[in-house]
């Protein structure tokens, strides 16, 4: 049975998210502000794909509502929907919930966000208008833009350490990340032929050549993450791999 602690925790997350859902959508009703959630809005950024980044004069905005929040906040609803049954019904009767949240959490939740945090920080460390340019800041609190890029972080490392997690044959797990990554490339692209306008300021300072190198170390990179959070999961709870199925 899950823990009363965890169940409240996990609430607790899934309210955070769904209010920050929620805030940035209003933000994108903003009458003062069409131009920056323009083509897309919403939709276009990983960032808001750990909360689900628009265009303005060819910048390339973080807008809470892209995929990264949505994804965070279905994780923690499913999370939250696992913990409620597992206390009414048992561990048992729903299995496939549990491997359903274990697989959003080891493909997406746990990789997703991790990247978001780091790729982000060293950018705008390196170099701002790389990725968040300093006029969004007349736009979008401080304390949203933590809420979107450095939160998440601790928020998904928590949940790493509250309890285990099954974890996909890596061919399987590794192949699955592709799929999303190749998804969300193919989505950058098509906006990009849409609207002409490139969803991060640092797609427009590349070559193709550099798209290429860019989109590839990318994968590479959470991939890596992928594989440490892989680690960490057996680090703290032990082999917790799905079993692979018996051939008759």
């Amino acid at each position: 049975m899950t823990k009363t602690s965890t169940c409240i925790y996990h609430f607790l997350v899934l309210s955070w998210y769904t209010f920050l859902n929620y805030y940035i959508s209003q933000e994108g009703k903003d009458k003062v502000k069409p131009k920056i959630f323009a083509n897309g809005a919403r939709w276009k950024y990983l960032t808001l794909l750990n909360l689900l980044k628009s265009r303005t004069a060819g910048f390339g905005i973080y807008q809470p509502g892209s995929f990264r929040q949505l994804l965070q906040t279905i994780f923690y609803g499913v999370t939250c929907l696992d913990d409620v049954l597992k206390r009414i019904k048992g561990r048992k009767d729903i299995k496939f919930l549990t491997a359903f949240r274990d697989l959003l959490f080891a493909i997406l939740a746990f990789p997703v966000s991790t990247f978001v945090f780091l790729a982000f920080w060293i950018l705008f460390l390196y170099n701002r208008d790389l990725i968040y340019p300093k006029v969004l800041d007349t736009v979008i609190p401080a304390w949203l833009n933590h809420a979107m890029h450095t939160f998440i972080f601790p928020i998904t490392l928590v949940e790493v350490v509250l309890r285990p997690h099954s974890y996909p044959s890596k061919k399987t797990g590794l192949t699955l990340l592709a799929a999303a990554n190749i998804t969300y490339i193919i989505r950058i692209l098509w906006l990009y032929f849409e609207t002409g306008t490139w969803v991060y300021p640092v797609f427009a300072k590349l070559s193709l050549v550099g798209l290429a190198a860019f989109f590839s170390l990318s994968h590479i990179f959470i991939a890596s993450i992928y594989l440490l959070g892989e680690k960490l999961n057996h680090w703290k709870w032990g082999d917790m791999r799905q079993p692979r199925k018996k051939r008759k």
